[in-house]
């Protein structure tokens, strides 16, 4: 049987720690792709995690709205992702992040790039096109393309409504259809203006 984010916040407030457990393995997955999409690193996000769940199971008590817990959660993820990108800012300045990780979001790759780039060229245009988009529609892309979370799941993360996310993630993957179908024809003419000149 499966307990809403309600009757488990209840149940940790009378100090079952295993119901926190569920609610950790719920919203892990939300958690970490939004301590990634703001710190750009794997060790940030993961430090970034694992404070958001630690500061939102000292703060469960002061809840308001408990069938909201994913909302809460990524506000206080968010926060945490803030303060820890102002500690860690003249460190970050000196280090070069790792590659992110290769997901390929689901668009068509005939589609989306000239035919001679590699996956690794078709990554970063996708991952360009994703860091253009709105703020408020990348974190819903991430959530849904990299994490495969359903509209639902990012529905209650994020607070927004069904239809909000089904909205935005249509909108989202209109703009990325286009941005990489732009990106196409400009290397497409480069190309063209290389051949001319050698």
């Amino acid at each position: 049987m499966r307990h809403t984010d309600e009757e488990l916040v209840f149940r940790c407030l009378d100090g079952d720690t295993e119901a926190f457990a569920a609610l950790v393995q719920r919203y892990q997955h939300a958690v970490y792709a939004t301590a990634y999409h703001y710190a750009g690193r794997y060790g940030g996000a993961e430090d970034i995690s694992q404070e958001a769940f630690w500061a939102a199971f000292r703060s469960l008590p002061q809840i308001r709205e408990p069938e909201h817990f994913g909302a809460w959660l990524k506000g206080i993820t968010t926060r945490v992702a803030a303060n820890w990108l102002r500690r860690n800012a003249p460190r970050l300045r000196n280090e070069t992040p790792l590659p992110r990780r290769r997901a390929l979001f689901a668009l068509d790759p005939e589609s989306a790039v000239h035919d001679g780039d590699s996956p690794e060229d078709l990554y970063e245009a996708v991952h360009r096109a994703v860091d253009a988009l709105p703020e408020r529609y990348q974190l819903p892309v991430v959530l849904r393309y990299v994490q495969e979370m359903s509209y639902e799941e990012i529905s209650r993360f994020t607070g927004e409504s069904y239809d909000e996310i089904r909205g935005i993630l249509n909108r989202a993957g209109k703009m990325l259809r286009e941005s990489l179908e732009q990106e196409r024809i400009v290397q497409s003419q480069h190309g063209n203006e290389r051949q001319e000149s050698g």
